[in-house]
C-alpha cells in the first residue's frame, strides 16, 4: 500500500512539473525590464523569452516579435532554449515508461520488470529536472550580474521574470516526483525478488510409527 502510494505521489508531480516545464519554455517572460532610475518613467515593458520578445504598452497593447536566428541570441538564451525543449521531451519519454510499468497496466507481465521500468522512468525524471535546473540558475545569474554591473545601460538592465520561478517549481516537482517513483520502485522489487515461501512439512505415518 506505500509503494502504491509513493507511485501515484511521484507520478502526479512528475505529471506537474513536465507541464510546467513546457508553459516555462512557452512563455516571453524569462527576463522582464528592471523599473529603475529612467525606466521608472517608461511607458513600455520588456520582455524576453526563448522564443520570443514582447513589448507591453502602457495602454494595454502588446507586440511580440519571434527570434528569427538562433545563432543571434545571447549564450545563455541558447543554452537554456536547447536544454529546456530536452528536458521536455525527456519528461514525454519518462511518462511514457512509467506508464509502461505502472501497476495499473498489463503492458509488461512481471512485476519485478515493471518495478524496474517505473525505476527507470523515475531515474529520467530526475535527469529532465537536473537539465532544465543548469540553464534556470545560468540565466538567473546572467540576469543578476547584468543588473548590478555598471557597464549595462539602465534601458537594458533586466529582472527575473515569472517564466524563470515556474520553471524552478518544475525542476523541484521533477526531482521529488523521479524520486519517489524510484522508492516506490524499490519496495516493489524488494518484495518481487524475496517472495515468502510456504514449505510443507511431512509428518510420519502411523504404521512406521507403530513400527
Amino acid at each position: 500500500m506505500f509503494s502504491v502510494c509513493l507511485e501515484f505521489l511521484g507520478m502526479g508531480s512528475s505529471i506537474l512539473g513536465s507541464l510546467l516545464v513546457m508553459i516555462a519554455c512557452g512563455l516571453p517572460t524569462w527576463k522582464v525590464s528592471a523599473y529603475i532610475e529612467a525606466n521608472l518613467v517608461t511607458a513600455q515593458t520588456m520582455w524576453d523569452g526563448l522564443w520570443m520578445s514582447c513589448v507591453f504598452q502602457s495602454t494595454g497593447q502588446m507586440q511580440c516579435k519571434l527570434h528569427e536566428s538562433m545563432l543571434a541570441l545571447n549564450p545563455d538564451m541558447q543554452t537554456a532554449r536547447a536544454l529546456t525543449v530536452i528536458s521536455a521531451v525527456l519528461s514525454i519519454f519518462a511518462l511514457m515508461v512509467t506508464i509502461a510499468g505502472a501497476r495499473y497496466t498489463n503492458c509488461i507481465g512481471d512485476d519485478t520488470v515493471k518495478a524496474r521500468v517505473v525505476g527507470t522512468g523515475g531515474v529520467l525524471y530526475i535527469l529532465s529536472g537536473l537539465i532544465v535546473f543548469i540553464p534556470l540558475c545560468w540565466m538567473a545569474n546572467s540576469i543578476i550580474v547584468d543588473f548590478y554591473s555598471t557597464q549595462v545601460p539602465p534601458s537594458k538592465k533586466r529582472e527575473i521574470g515569472s517564466a524563470i520561478y515556474i520553471g524552478w517549481a518544475a525542476a523541484a516537482l521533477l526531482l521529488l516526483g523521479g524520486t519517489l517513483l524510484c522508492c516506490s520502485s524499490g519496495t516493489r522489487g524488494l518484495r518481487s525478488d524475496y517472495p515468502i515461501k510456504y514449505v510443507a512439512t511431512k509428518t510420519a505415518s502411523s504404521d512406521k510409527g507403530r513400527g
